[in-house]
């Protein structure tokens, strides 16, 4: 997953803290039972097989003169055990396809449970000894499901009792086959009288498990946000939809929970917080427009870090060029000089992004405006004056990305100022105007390598549209080897940009035009037709 991005093209509702559908709990608990349904799908192919070995293979020979061989087995305890079987792995594949869907597949395991009660009525009565203590696996079937795959009560219950009936129905069956029962209705009421007992009990479970979600949705509430669905994760934390409990501010959260810390060292543990606070303190203290704005920041209830950060409607420069192609010069112009601005007011401030690179810059909708820039992910930031413990990387080790990453973060140097972002910012703007990387290498330390040795090829060489010359020399002075060669600042890269020709070509009226015809919004409705954009946060 990549780094970086906090934000989603709104392509979801944004209340979404729980899964679409009347099953109450929280998304990544809803997907969690998914989960558990695929290994239920396993364990019962297990038990349908372990079934078909014992009937052929070990009980010829230790189970000789059993019922087990006198019954249904050969026929059709094979045919059903294979259908059996076939169902089970059914469900594990349904469960890995619709992991997205959570309450499709739990709807689906429900007629799991009555076709595997069917199956097993089918055995079971295949030749009925109709006893009042006489129980088959079907209770046990009803009793299991809600646990593993919870819904609401009226589909468990609905479900129990067909499952329930399936014993029933086995006798039947034998009837129409012309075996003899011996047994009153009544014998036949008290003997299955046990399964619809299990089908009321079965709900007890399906009450318990709606309450820990509603408990558990109440405790993830942060500060004054209510959280909902995951929207993405990383190695140092998870991104959550929120919105504002007053407001009904959509917002995005980002948090450390204490056992991501717990699972490194404690020097590494201290790293990471500091980070975390970091990265919040950082864009706290930047005003510009075209930073990622945050609003709150806390620890939650059981140690958790979190902050609370503007939910951006979007897309990331990374995916606009796999989807849409290189991108014009006059919009690399357009969309770099906003970037500029957002750096400038960090790097006089004394703080290194450290990160930049396409996933980390987002074009967004802000009001009436498309095409504004959102610099995200500040998680990297290093101070270049102050104390020691500002220096929040571990000694000698590169931080950031590698294809986007200045030689002489590369070699390790702990001199690092602004212009280290504006190498990486062209790097940025190569692979808008190629869809290519400076340097395509498979290895990483390669990579680092090349940004330190080889020089780069000039982007007109590798893509078919015409680059003006002095956008290219621009960005190979962003990419020169030594710092110095490079601008200045931020704000003299800006000014070199708005003096390219055709600069100003990129007029609200064409980035209107395109983000109508390619990120089109219906009145009244969400944004739609972008895809899952999904939020990544850094992993360092």
């Amino acid at each position: 997953m990549t780094a970086g991005q906090y934000v989603a093209a709104v392509s979801t509702p944004a209340d979404r803290d729980v899964a679409p559908g009347p099953i109450s709990m929280p998304m990544d608990l809803l997907e969690q039972s998914c989960k558990r349904v695929a290994v239920l799908g396993l364990v019962f192919a297990g038990l349908w097989a372990s079934g078909l070995v014992m009937a052929n293979l070990t009980g010829r020979f230790l189970m000789d003169g059993l019922p087990l061989h006198g019954h249904a087995w050969p026929m059709p305890g094979n045919l059903v055990a294979g259908i059996g079987l076939a169902m089970s792995l059914g469900l594990t594949a349904l469960a890995v396809k619709l992991q997205d869907r959570p309450n499709l597949l739990l709807d689906l395991s429900l007629g799991f449970e009555v076709a595997t009660a069917f199956l097993l009525g089918v055995m079971a009565q295949w030749t009925p000894e109709i006893t009042p203590a006489r129980l088959t696996w079907i209770p046990v079937v009803i009793l299991v499901f809600p646990a593993i795959a919870p819904n609401t009560p009226t589909k468990i219950l609905v479900a129990g009792l067909l499952a329930a009936t399936m014993d029933p129905v086995g006798v039947l069956i034998a009837k129409v086959r012309g075996v003899t029962i011996d047994a009153s209705p009544l014998a036949l009421a008290v003997s299955f009288f046990g399964n619809y007992v299990c089908a009321f009990i079965a709900v007890i479970p399906v009450h318990i498990i709606r309450r820990l979600g509603r408990q558990a949705r109440r405790a993830r509430d942060l500060g004054s946000y209510k959280l909902g669905d995951e929207i993405g994760r990383g190695g140092m934390g998870e991104v959550y939809r929120a919105e504002h409990k007053l407001l009904a501010r959509q917002a995005a959260i980002k948090l450390i929970r204490p056992e991501m810390l717990g699972a490194r060292d404690p020097d590494a543990a201290r790293v990471m917080v500091t980070r975390f606070k970091r990265e919040a303190q950082a864009a706290a203290a930047l005003r510009s427009p075209h930073t990622i704005e945050l609003y709150d920041f806390g620890t939650s209830q059981d140690g958790a870090f979190y902050y609370v950060m503007e939910l951006l409607d979007g897309v990331d420069l990374d995916t606009l060029v796999q989807r849409f192609g290189p991108v014009p010069p006059d919009r690399v112009a357009h969309l770099m000089k906003q970037a500029c601005l957002s750096l400038a007011e960090a790097h006089g401030q004394g703080l290194v992004h450290r990160d930049i690179k396409p996933s980390n810059l987002l074009t967004t909708r802000m009001g009436v405006e498309v095409d504004f820039i959102k610099v995200l992910d500040f998680g990297l930031v290093k101070a270049r004056h102050g104390r020691a413990d500002t220096l929040l990387t571990q000694p000698h080790v590169a931080t950031g990305t590698p294809a986007y990453m200045a030689p002489e973060v590369a070699m390790g140097e702990t001199d690092i100022d602004e212009r280290a972002d504006l190498y990486s910012l062209g790097c940025v703007m190569y692979w808008l105007l190629t869809g290519q990387l400076v340097f395509e290498r498979d290895n990483p330390l390669v990579m680092m390598h090349a940004h330190v040795s080889e020089p780069p090829v000039p982007p007109s060489q590798r893509t078919e549209i015409t680059i003006p010359a002095e956008l290219e020399a621009l960005v190979l002075t962003c990419l020169a080897k030594k710092r110095d060669g490079r601008p200045r600042n931020a704000l003299e890269l800006g000014r070199a940009l708005s003096s390219v020709p055709g600069a100003g070509a990129w007029s609200a009226d064409r980035a209107q035009q395109w983000w109508d015809t390619h990120l089109p919004t219906r009145a009244g409705a969400e944004p739609c037709d972008r895809g899952e954009l999904a939020p990544h946060i850094s992993s360092e």
